[in-house]
């Protein structure tokens, strides 16, 4: 009986499923928005974009949330090695003949009519195998030289192989998280800085001896220099959220999106909202985020187990610096990162993955103390 009931848990919490759906309702209605004139250009269908993703993000995104909600999350630690090496396998797949070239970058499968992002999966599965890792039984042995040398090591293949996509983005954001994990795993302070300057010397050799990565951020450091080259998508971002003012310029309204503002369906959906909807409508979507990455943190707070703790940890950090790193890029606070703002930017992949975190941290919120 007892164990009956450990398996249960609780009741759903609806405070966390409400937040999500409310980001994910918001997201479809402003990608209805955002691709109207190029769904009408490309496919004489000004749904065409919306219809995709409900039909290959939501409704399976959906599936994935109520199936993770019912399995007990402390299942995942006997099968995290095994999706950690799926994972890997999956990245090396992408510098093969499946992989995809768009735009430069090597980021995507195709097998048979089926392309996806192996880095989306990526990071639930690297989350849950370094949260498994962490808390294992021998979890002490972790922050001992050799065990810190062994996450070096995990981490290294992993921003290896996303750097090879390139996905320089991606290598930063699963490196923070990591560091994030361990460090509140029990970590010493020492082992924190040597992974930071590790991490951060890796990344400016890849952006000294890789030309594009320098033009971004070159077009950081003197953005009005590079307004019509290397920082364009930056430069029409911030033009885009200028002109919306207070109260935006109407639903359906942007200009922007149909002249000069590249990927206003994905990377640069923010600056769509930013004009349409104007700084109320954005900050109701930064209020929003703040309540699901708030409500995320304090389910992490009354969680005693270390490997549901961590795993919240993990999601809530990927969830919160994704969606900082994502709207800083826009509003010209950071370089461009070409990363999608989660729940809102279009791509099936990255949809599916956090509608299955918020699966995953329902059922956690079900078994916490």
């Amino acid at each position: 009986m007892k164990r009956l009931a450990e398996l249960k848990g609780k009741g759903n919490d609806y405070v966390l499923i409400v937040l999500a759906v409310l980001l994910v309702t918001f997201g479809m209605a402003m990608l209805s928005s955002a691709s109207s004139h190029l769904s009408q250009a490309k496919t004489g269908d000004t749904l065409y974009y919306v219809k995709h993703q409900f039909m290959y993000g939501v409704l399976p995104g959906i599936v994935l949330f109520l199936a993770l909600s019912r399995i007990y999350y402390k299942r995942y630690e006997k099968f995290a090695l095994l999706g950690m090496a799926g994972s890997i396998l999956l990245l090396v797949l992408t510098l093969t003949p499946l992989g995809i070239i768009a735009n430069g970058a090597t980021r995507w499968i195709q097998i048979g009519s089926l392309t996806f992002q192996p880095s989306e999966p990526l990071k639930i599965l690297f989350i849950i195998y370094l949260a498994a890792w962490l808390s294992s039984a021998r979890r002490h042995d972790r922050h001992t030289r050799g065990g810190f040398i062994a996450f070096l090591f995990i981490l290294g293949i992993i921003i290896f192989l996303l750097l090879k996509q390139p996905a320089t983005s991606t290598a930063i954001l699963i490196s923070i998280i990591a560091g994030i994990m361990y460090f509140v795993s029990g970590s010493r302070w020492s082992h924190l800085f040597i992974t930071a300057c590790l991490i951060g010397a890796g990344l400016a050799i890849t952006v000294l001896i890789s030309p594009y990565r320098m033009a971004r951020i070159q077009a950081f450091i003197y953005p009005e220099q590079n307004a019509q080259t290397s920082g364009y998508q930056a430069s029409q971002g911030r033009i885009a959220i200028g002109a919306g003012g207070l109260l935006g310029v109407g639903y359906g309204q942007s200009t922007t999106k149909i002249r000069s503002l590249p990927e206003p369906l994905g990377d640069s959906i923010f600056a769509v909202i930013g004009e349409e909807l104007g700084f109320a409508g954005s900050m109701l979507l930064l209020g929003l985020f703040l309540a699901l990455i708030v409500r995320i943190f304090l389910i992490a707070h009354d969680t005693r187990d270390q490997f549901g703790h961590l795993l919240l940890m993990g999601f809530g950090s990927l969830i919160a610096i994704q969606t900082f790193v994502n709207i800083s890029a826009i509003i010209g606070l950071l370089p461009s990162t070409g990363i999608a703002l989660p729940f809102v930017s279009y791509g099936s992949s990255s949809l599916i993955v956090f509608m299955g975190i918020i699966g995953i941290i329902n059922n956690i919120s079900k078994h916490s103390d």
